[in-house]
């Protein structure tokens, strides 16, 4: 992040969070501890201290994730608040398609999602006037029109994606110069992460969210947090 170009989006990057912080409070940053929300933890954790931050933990999440929301806490001494599914949900949920169920299409996919994550998503939202995302173009096909900032009508609020125009390598350089704590999986193959039942390591060339529900089409690689009509 050394050059006058990547300078200036990393400028950007600060105003949308100041932005955020001062014109839309109550913020949130929610983060699933990936690459690109590390970078967001890190600027948020130093100079937004005002911008809660929370995450979603499934009950499915993969150990290297768990151990990175306990370090990075400690790294930044800061709080991470967690929301998890409701109990009788995932009970129904199970219940009705096992254990495993989101194997079986997409439909069953998208109901564990919502059951796992958009439910908890709510209630991380509940009262927010702005919501910030990792979210970057560049990850995948869903993604391509991303706007830094957009008004989510259907929750009331303002979503910010301060990475939108962030590239992989603006990640990793802002990640090595500054010493940011990352996932270990990345380093074994994952560049995204979410579930672990859901995601896979990628071969080289592939593309980064082809270990994310491989069993799927790549226009339908969303869990259902960031709908298709906001995100292109």
């Amino acid at each position: 992040m050394h050059t006058r170009a990547n300078e200036l989006k990393l400028g950007r990057t600060r105003q949308l969070l100041a932005d955020a912080a001062d014109k839309h409070a109550p913020a949130v940053f929610t983060s699933s501890f990936g690459a690109e929300d590390m970078v967001l933890m890190d600027l948020i954790a130093r100079d937004f201290r005002g911008i809660e931050i929370a995450t979603l933990d499934t009950g499915r999440l993969p150990p290297e994730t768990y151990e990175l929301i306990e370090r990075a806490a400690a790294h930044y001494r800061c709080k991470v608040k967690v929301y998890f599914p409701r109990h009788d949900a995932v009970e129904r949920y199970v219940g009705v398609n096992g254990l495993n169920g989101f194997y079986h299409g997409v439909a069953q996919r998208k109901s564990c999602c919502e059951v796992r994550k958009v439910e908890p998503l709510e209630r991380a939202l509940a009262g927010r006037r702005a919501w910030i995302t990792g979210l970057r173009r560049e990850q995948s096909v869903t993604r391509l029109q991303l706007e830094a900032v957009a008004l989510d009508a259907d929750r009331g609020l303002y979503k910010f994606s301060p990475l939108a125009d962030w590239s992989d390598d603006d990640v990793w350089a802002y990640i090595r110069t500054r010493k940011v704590p990352y996932n270990v999986l990345h380093d074994r193959g994952y560049p995204s992460i979410g579930c672990a039942p859901c995601t896979r390591a990628v071969a080289p060339g592939e593309d980064q969210r082809a270990g994310r529900w491989w069993w799927e089409a790549p226009g339908n690689k969303e869990c259902g947090l960031h709908p298709r009509k906001e995100a292109a």
